[in-house]
């Protein structure tokens, strides 16, 4: 089943001089529920735009965009698709409204006027599932940013959604902070079937992925698993993308080592295969 589906979009934006500024371009493509999918590419490439019409925030001039099944063309919709589609955004602070950390949670099922009583359970659910019980009771503009970004996930399980889409979510986070997201959704799709699509500039956060979207000048250059995609070194380059560093290390040490294994895309891969070639 598909939880999100883009039917031939495009959308451009008005500049000062009422010239249309195309981001997205006859776009088609769909996210399967469960599925772990990573979209990215150069800046300026539309993988933003697309984030914001997952759920309706932007609204496609031409084609069609499935959330949950909906139309985000359909106002009347906007609501259902928003609790099914959560949004995290780049600057976690600008996500954060409450004093506490669990009254933060609590926002959103608040505003869908779900009992007190299931309330308590839903933010204590949601909270332990990111990781975060331990500071429920935290003041949140003192938390780091990584744990900044947990709550807002948290947020969106709360509301009971079930897919969660990020817009660059990890690109403010220091190296820790990243990790502990990243850690957060892989778990949570793994565990509980969450549906995630990360939009990244980060290369080495999409090897984890089911599956990499590339998205080049509005259009959709790429679509295939981490290994294929990868392996397509010559086309990244040429839309502004560079291969991960274990696997430019690799790459190097393959020159020295002809022997080294091939498909090396992470840290852990490369220590392996450097162990193979001296074990």
């Amino acid at each position: 089943m598909n939880v999100i589906e883009f039917q031939n979009v495009s959308f451009a934006y008005s500049s000062e001089d009422e010239t249309p500024i195309p981001a997205v371009k006859n776009l088609s493509f769909a996210i399967r529920q469960g599925e772990f999918a990573a979209m990215v590419g150069h800046n300026g490439s539309g993988k933003s735009t697309v984030a914001k019409l997952c759920n309706g925030l932007l609204i496609p001039q031409e084609g069609h965009v499935l959330a949950a099944g909906m139309d985000t063309a359909d106002e009347s919709l906007l609501f259902d698709i928003r609790k099914r589609v959560g949004m995290a955004f780049q600057n976690p602070d600008n996500q954060i409204i409450a004093a506490i950390v669990e009254d933060d949670v609590a926002f959103g099922p608040e505003n869908l006027r779900v009992p007190p009583d299931e309330i308590r359970i839903r933010v204590d659910e949601a909270l332990k599932a990111v990781g975060m019980y331990d500071l429920r009771e935290a003041e949140p503009h003192k938390l780091s940013g990584g744990q900044k970004q947990r709550v807002a996930i948290a947020g969106i399980l709360a509301m009971r959604g079930d897919v969660i889409v990020l817009d660059e979510s990890t690109a403010m986070l220091d190296p820790q902070g990243r990790a502990e997201v990243m850690q957060t959704l892989q778990a949570l799709n793994r565990e509980r079937g969450i549906t995630v699509l990360l939009i990244t500039h980060f290369m080495e956060e999409a090897v984890g992925a089911d599956r990499v979207l590339v998205m080049h000048e509005g259009r959709l250059l790429m679509d295939g698993a981490p290994g294929e995609v990868y392996a397509r070194k010559e086309e990244l380059q040429r839309a502004g993308l560079t291969l991960p560093e274990p696997a430019l290390l690799a790459e190097g040490l393959r020159k020295v080592f002809p022997e080294l294994s091939g498909g090396i895309l992470t840290e852990d891969a490369c220590v392996e295969g450097i162990l193979e070639l001296f074990g």
